[in-house]
């Protein structure tokens, strides 16, 4: 079982299924968020809090809070992107065996620390 964490747009693929991911793949890991995720998805589709189907959706996932050591290295880099930023260390701070995104220039660094960022769990 790997730890695996979900960049935002990966996340939002999956859920509202813009592209053919198999939910059912996921179910024998440990699936980790950044709480910005979240923020980004319940913004964009404008959905209205309490909502019985986001919190069924999120007993799948362990949400990794924004927390003052994310947010101080994510100022740090690597990208010029604060977002990318807080999501790659939201990862490494939470351990994750596997960061998953369809981003060409986060799949581009192959690795941020012992994190592998793959865009597919073929790719393992």
């Amino acid at each position: 079982m790997a730890k695996i964490f979900l960049d935002a747009n990966f996340f939002i693929d999956l859920i509202e299924q813009r592209k053919k991911i198999n939910f059912n793949q996921f179910k024998s890991h440990s699936l980790f968020l950044s709480v910005l995720t979240l923020h980004i998805y319940i913004y964009l589709y404008k959905i209205k809090i309490p909502d019985k189907n986001l919190e069924e959706l999120l007993s799948f996932f362990n949400i990794i809070p924004i927390e003052e050591k994310i947010f101080y290295s994510s100022l740090k880099g690597p990208f010029s992107d604060f977002e990318d930023n807080i999501q790659l260390h939201s990862s490494s701070l939470a351990e994750c065996d596997i960061y998953l995104t369809n981003d060409k220039k986060i799949l581009k660094l192959k690795f941020f620390g012992k994190t592998k960022i793959i865009s597919s769990l073929e790719e393992i």
